[in-house]
């Protein structure tokens, strides 16, 4: 089975082929003071979302994230079928999150993370559905009910800058 695109940046920013929209979610939701945008550009000869900002620990802040829901109206995606997620990244080197949200996280702070370490030079990483840890919930993981995705920047003060070519679905049956 192919890769499925969740966004190949085919679609004019900040539009997916999925229809859906990226959108720029920091801590000053909870009171904290981090700030950033997200914006089309180019990077080392590829077009690529690149979400900048300062992630600050201050008011009890620390997170930056490019969140994106994957279905209209933030329902639900199928997500079962696959191995896990796979991103294309670069940028200065740091390490960022991947964080998923499904029908089952009902608080905010609550979602299932991955880690993964970005540099200079264009790379995959896939990302298996066994590397998302719990955060804050009890709940299993469900990727059959997929509800969002987040590119995100935490747990430490510094200046994100991460750029995306790609993030898709990888992987039929658990295979890589």
């Amino acid at each position: 089975m192919a890769d499925a695109i969740i966004d190949d940046l085919s679609r004019p920013f900040p539009l997916t082929p999925r229809g859906t929209r990226w959108a720029v979610v920091t801590d000053r939701v909870m009171g904290g003071l981090s700030s950033g945008q997200l914006a089309r550009t180019d990077w080392r000869g590829r077009p690529c979302l690149r979400l900048t900002g300062d992630v600050s620990l201050a008011n009890d802040g620390g997170f930056l994230q490019a969140a994106l829901d994957l279905a209209t109206g933030g329902g639900p995606v199928d997500a079962s079928a696959w191995a896990g997620v796979a991103v294309t990244v670069a940028g200065p080197a740091e390490t960022y999150a991947l964080h998923l949200r499904t029908t089952d996280i009902t608080r905010p702070w609550q979602s299932y993370r991955a880690a993964f370490a970005v540099t200079p030079d264009w790379a995959e990483h896939r990302l298996p559905w066994s590397a998302f840890a719990p955060h804050r919930t009890d709940a299993p993981f469900a990727p059959s009910r997929m509800r969002r995705i987040g590119l995100i920047a935490i747990g430490r003060a510094f200046r994100a800058d991460l750029m995306v070519a790609d993030l898709r679905f990888y992987g039929a049956g658990g295979g890589a």
